[in-house]
């Protein structure tokens, strides 16, 4: 089957090249020209496991290709993937306007029944706004040909992007009553369903729903354990054993269980604010969805704020970690991001480490940060040095060789990654999250 992908960020870009690998002809439209040009040579523009690889393959057998025109992409196209952004806006509904664009343009172009396929994540109702859009076009063009507005949710997770397209847990499809949609929907997946992965169908309000509502749920996981950790630094429990009891329980799981300094990324702070927003909208109160945000906000600050009352003046911090996860090199909503400006702001130095994102941190953090080249570059002469993100370098760095290259010694692990004993045994003091306080 042709299909063309609109916007090639981290969904359309992983999307494109993974439709191609099933077999699909792709063809990927972005407006940006210098990402374009980048593509067609076979570089990613985000890093992501596997990617480069599929890419090169799909763009050599000829099955991918990429333009900055969407002209170009339409002849001979059944199938119209929109994958642009969907950022927030300040009051936390979704910023609609790219999508919006794109169905706009698919209407005025489009010369023969055609599929639209909304992958971006949208606010239950979007889908009947760009058909109502489409179908105004085309009575003022005159032209009688057919494009349903499809709902396709995406599930994928930066650093297991490529893996969670080709065999996902399952694919969302929402159409509303248009079986030649619907054929041609499942025309699309069919070499993922061979794989027997379930494709499910449903209205396409429900699709709509359905990745803010798993999105939201995850996340109040994690907010559930944060608040539990705060209960367990008084009382003098241990989050890690807590987690652990409560995830045996094979009705509860142990994903998503494990405290830290909160959720961040692209995905799980925007789905529950636009989820707020949405409530806000139908005057249906979400009160558990409030609380996960609201958590998730003061769990980081609370921990940065031990950070910054242990620090004497003029300090020098490792951080270790930028990205707001490890396998990407991503920074939206990132730890790194609040809490290195609140350092400089009381005119400590920072001194960096990260292993993939460091050069999209050097364009937000300027040039007062010190970028360094490892783990213990980052840590020498450093007052505290904070875990931000789990990135497998972190998790095997020696305690004792860091007590030597530090002036001080204390460890924040934001993401409960290191041992106690271990750490305590180099000398140096541990500031976990919801565990019993290190030892002076």
């Amino acid at each position: 089957m042709r299909i063309a992908v609109i916007g090639t960020g981290y969904v359309g870009l992983v999307s494109a090249a993974c439709f191609a690998e099933l077999g699909h002809t792709v063809i990927g439209v972005d407006i940006d020209e210098e990402k374009v040009k980048k593509l067609q040579t076979g570089k990613p523009t985000i890093y992501e496991p596997g990617l480069e690889e599929i890419l090169n393959r799909g763009l050599q057998s000829g099955r991918l290709s990429f333009t900055t025109n969407i002209a170009e992409a339409l002849p001979n196209t059944s199938v119209v993937f929109s994958a642009v952004a969907t950022p927030p806006n300040e009051d936390y509904t979704a910023d609609l306007r790219a999508v919006f664009t794109v169905a706009e343009t698919i209407a005025k172009n489009a010369d023969k029944d055609t599929v639209f396929v909304n992958k971006s994540t949208v606010p239950v109702g979007t889908g009947k706004d760009c058909e109502e859009k489409i179908a105004a076009i085309l009575k003022d063009r005159g032209i009688d040909i057919h494009i349903p507005v499809i709902s396709n949710p995406e599930f994928l997770r930066e650093g297991t992007a490529v893996k969670d397209t080709m065999n996902p847990d399952r694919v969302v499809v929402g159409i509303n009553g248009d079986e030649w949609a619907k054929e041609m929907m499942d025309e699309l997946y069919q070499p993922v369903l061979r794989t027997g992965r379930p494709l499910v169908h449903m209205s396409r309000e429900s699709a709509e729903l359905v990745k803010y509502a798993s999105n939201s749920f995850l996340a109040t996981k994690i907010s559930f354990i944060n608040m539990l950790s705060h209960f367990c630094e008084v009382t003098g429990a241990n989050v890690r054993d807590v987690a652990r009891g409560m995830g045996l329980d094979d009705r509860i799981g142990p994903r998503f269980l494990h405290a830290g300094i909160g959720y961040g990324g692209s995905c799980f702070p925007k789905d529950v604010k636009a989820l707020i927003a949405m409530s806000r909208h139908f005057d249906v109160p979400l009160p558990l969805v409030d609380a996960t945000l609201e958590i998730n906000q003061q769990q980081r600050l609370r921990f940065f704020q031990k950070l910054l009352n242990s620090l004497p003046e003029g300090s020098t911090v490792g951080v270790w970690g930028l990205s707001f996860k490890p396998k990407t090199d991503d920074l939206r909503e990132a730890p790194s991001l609040d809490l290195i400006p609140m350092l400089q702001r009381c005119k400590h130095t920072v001194r960096v480490h990260d292993p993939i994102a460091m050069d999209n941190a050097k364009k937000l953090l300027g040039d007062d940060v010190i970028f360094t080249n490892s783990p213990m570059e980052a840590a020498t002469e450093a007052d505290a040095v904070i875990l931000l993100t789990e990135w497998d370098v972190f998790r095997g760095v020696d305690m004792n060789e860091l007590k030597a290259v530090m002036r001080g010694n204390a460890l924040f692990d934001g993401r409960n990654v290191y041992e106690i004993e271990e750490v305590e045994e180099a000398g140096l003091s541990y500031h976990g999250i919801g565990i019993p306080h290190s030892k002076e």
